[in-house]
């Protein structure tokens, strides 16, 4: 075999010097470099020969099969057009150099420093809490107990009977107030997830959950923290309605529409025709909320609203479908 490898290598290198173009050059690597080349099938014959001279045809045999590759590979740089190689020795310095693309950030990251930074500015803080919830606090504590026909409404992913992964941040209402007395104002904004997936609901999506607890509290004072809200997010005075709606936390309730940014107003597909928008739900604090963290209903009163980002941020750029959030195509977010 020793033998037989020494004749194989000055043959090849031989075959070598022959080589005038790529083609060439290809079918020396396959005959001799390749899976099936000639040298690996020397190689798979080394099981056959004694353990004593196995090491050293295998050294030898590996020692053969580099300097081949090194020598194809020295061959296939003598084969490169004159041009190229110059240009590679001696390189254009007078040429511009490319520039890296400096990196963005997401849009709903974009939405989500802005609507914080807006609440922020109207003196509310921010709560973050876990995104894995105890059912006590994403349901019982927000007046949805046990077979509450409003659980159908989140198509929960559970874990365990009393652990979820939260399907709105509105548990940090519950969770604040348990820790701290009144007067607050807190913005919780935060992941949260829903069996749901279509071209306007996303398994994983955000969410803004505001709350405001003091004395004498009323329902204009939502009002009026809702529209210099709306008017900052999208730099405008869009007209505002309040439609009575339903949230077991909150009564009364409030579904919050602006007129539509696409048709601003006179109907279009994406209003229906009907020249509103959704962008929110909010209303006073239930009082049974209040009794389960120890507030006392007839002394203090508050508001509580939550907002979808991705929504928000939909209506803002104009974007279609929510799922274009989550492909990583560089093209749509670069535009941001």
């Amino acid at each position: 075999m020793e033998q037989e490898l020494e004749q194989l290598r000055d043959e090849a290198l031989a075959s070598l010097e022959t080589v005038s173009d790529d083609a060439q050059l290809e079918s020396f690597r396959v005959n001799y470099l390749g899976r099936n080349g000639q040298i690996s099938a020397i190689m798979k014959q080394l099981g056959t020969v004694s353990k004593e001279d196995r090491p050293r045809l295998g050294q030898r045999a590996n020692s053969i099969k580099k300097e081949l590759e090194e020598a194809y590979s020295s061959r296939k740089t003598s084969l490169l057009p004159a041009s190229q190689t110059a240009a590679t020795d001696n390189p254009d310095l007078s040429l511009p150099g490319r520039k890296h693309q400096k990196g963005k950030l997401h849009p709903v990251t974009q939405i989500m420093e802005e609507v914080c930074g807006i609440f922020e500015s109207m003196g509310f803080s921010i709560a973050e809490g876990p995104e894995i919830e105890l059912d006590y606090y994403n349901f019982e504590a927000l007046n949805i107990p046990a077979h509450h026909p409003a659980r159908d409404m989140h198509d929960t992913f559970y874990i365990s009977d009393n652990t979820l992964l939260r399907t709105h941040t509105s548990p940090m209402q519950a969770r604040v107030m348990e820790n701290q007395q009144p007067p607050l104002r807190v913005i919780a904004p935060g992941k949260v997830y829903r069996c749901d997936s279509d071209i306007t609901h996303t398994p994983m999506f955000h969410q803004v959950e505001g709350l405001l607890v003091d004395q004498k509290v009323s329902f204009a004072d939502l009002k009026g923290v809702l529209t210099v809200f709306t008017r900052k997010i999208f730099g405008k005075d869009l007209p505002l309605r309040f439609r009575p709606s339903f949230f077991p936390f909150t009564e009364p309730s409030a579904e919050v529409d602006i007129a539509c940014v696409i048709c601003n107003g006179e109907g279009c597909r994406v209003c229906k025709k009907t020249g509103w928008l959704e962008i929110l739900g909010s209303g006073m604090i239930d009082p049974e909320v209040f009794k389960m963290v120890g507030y006392d209903p007839e002394i203090y009163s508050g508001f509580a609203f939550g907002l979808g980002v991705e929504r928000i941020a939909m209506l803002k750029y104009g974007i279609d479908d929510i799922r274009l959030y989550y492909e990583n195509d560089l093209r749509f977010l670069s535009q941001f």
